[in-house]
């Protein structure tokens, strides 16, 4: 069972992203007074970028903290087009996080070399035994892709694997690792976050409950809260 699509509309992308990062925060610091730890998956983006930046000011006891990634750009490590690259420079290097509670995807010149099944099959082993993520923050793609799952590939329709390698994006890189909507969707809350109104048309068909085949963001839920957070561009507003 997932919960029903919430929106949340914010004047500009840098309020969207100051408040969310705001209430971020306050999920993060409610689940680590209830049971000791947090976890949360990151995104990539301009706009998760900017959620990651403003994450720097917040209060929190980021040594207890659990950080995963929703995808990955299969390149090599340091790249400048990788998720983690990102959120290293926006946020991990900045707040004091314990290494081995940051959990990478693997890089193309890692251990498993240019082989990103591999590296799909030991992110999977990885989050075999880990509870349901506290937040999950996903992108959405003007044409309804949701992490690294774009429409009518074979990611959006698989049900039994927890990750898997994406070949042929039609968006470049086109070597992807992802979750997939299943491990997704096992998230306690799921927010959607986009800007702009290129956005508009996906977003707007998304949250009304398009086929996920078709519009994949459509079938990002968590179990308990599924937020899309939004410009005024991107919820058609303007």
């Amino acid at each position: 069972m997932t919960a029903e699509p919430r929106t949340v509309v914010f004047a500009s992308q840098d309020e969207l992203a100051a408040q969310t990062a705001t209430r971020l925060a306050a999920v993060l610091a409610e689940a680590q007074a209830a049971r000791g730890t947090a976890s949360v998956v990151l995104t990539g983006g301009r706009t998760g970028g900017a959620v990651l930046a403003a994450l720097r000011e917040a209060s929190l006891d980021w040594s207890t903290i659990d950080i995963y990634w929703g995808d990955e750009r299969f390149l090599p490590g340091g790249d400048p087009e990788r998720n983690e690259t990102l959120a290293r420079q926006e946020l991990l290097d900045h707040v004091p996080v314990s290494p081995e509670r940051v959990h990478p995807m693997a890089p193309s010149d890692g251990e498993f070399g240019d082989d990103p099944d591999a590296a799909a099959e030991a992110y999977a082993v990885l989050l075999k035994d880990v509870p349901p993520f506290d937040v999950c923050l996903l992108g959405v793609g003007e044409e309804g892709h949701t992490a690294s799952v774009f429409p009518h590939s074979p990611a959006v329709e698989e049900t039994a694997r927890a990750v898997v390698a994406v070949r042929d994006c039609p968006k470049p890189p086109p070597t992807r690792v992802s979750l997939t909507l299943p491990t997704i969707r096992n998230s306690q809350r799921v927010w959607l976050m986009t800007a702009g109104a290129a956005k508009a048309e996906a977003v707007a068909a998304a949250v009304a409950g398009a086929a996920e085949a078709e519009l994949p963001a459509a079938g990002a839920r968590g179990r308990q809260e599924t937020l899309w957070l939004l410009d005024t561009a991107a919820a058609g507003e303007d």
